[in-house]
């Protein structure tokens, strides 16, 4: 009898090691690394603003992190998070009923910005990690007002540049 429990222990163990995890690894930060750099990202987008939205959002998810202290800027810091906004658009994706004159607005549109954006250590010559096309997506409705278009984006710009700054985060950090 003790034999079959010994299997069943053995298989069990085997199936649970075989599973599949989202989270990656854990954190893998270079334990030297104590205080990191997040300066102003460039903007090539011209979109007023989003350059320190971004980076504000950057600097609240490494500090949610806590594992190291973060400061905007590059000076005195072992690491650095530079990035570069290379394109914002916000387009069309959906349409309400044709009015009796066969005109339609739209009400419906997908934003969506590309950033490239690079992670090292200080006197490194190789990034820690980069990425030249990282992106964020969001739709939203403006419904039938379109005066509410405005508002309506910059809804959705926040909730980019939330979840632009944990994604990027997150692939910086944990070891996928």
């Amino acid at each position: 009898m003790r034999r079959r429990e010994a299997l069943l222990l053995l298989g069990a163990s085997t199936l649970q090691a075989c599973g599949y995890a989202l989270e990656g690894r854990g954190i893998s930060v270079d334990p030297s690394i104590k205080k990191m750099g997040v300066p102003l990202f460039k903007d090539q987008t011209g979109k007023p603003g989003l350059d320190q939205k971004i980076t504000e959002k950057v600097i609240e998810e490494l500090l949610r992190k806590g594992r190291f202290d973060v400061v905007e800027g590059d000076a005195g810091v072992d690491a650095v998070v530079e990035g570069t906004l290379l394109s914002y658009n916000s387009q069309a994706i959906g349409f309400n009923r044709p009015d009796s004159g066969g005109r339609s607005e739209a009400s419906r549109y997908v934003a969506l910005l590309t950033a490239k954006v690079r992670y090292f250590k200080v006197g490194s010559t190789q990034p820690i990690w980069e990425s030249d096309g990282f992106s964020a997506r969001d739709e939203y409705d403006i419904g039938e007002d379109a005066e509410n278009y405005f508002d309506r984006e910059e809804q959705a710009l926040d909730r980019i540049a939330v979840s632009f700054a944990k994604t990027v985060v997150a692939a910086m950090l944990e070891a996928f």
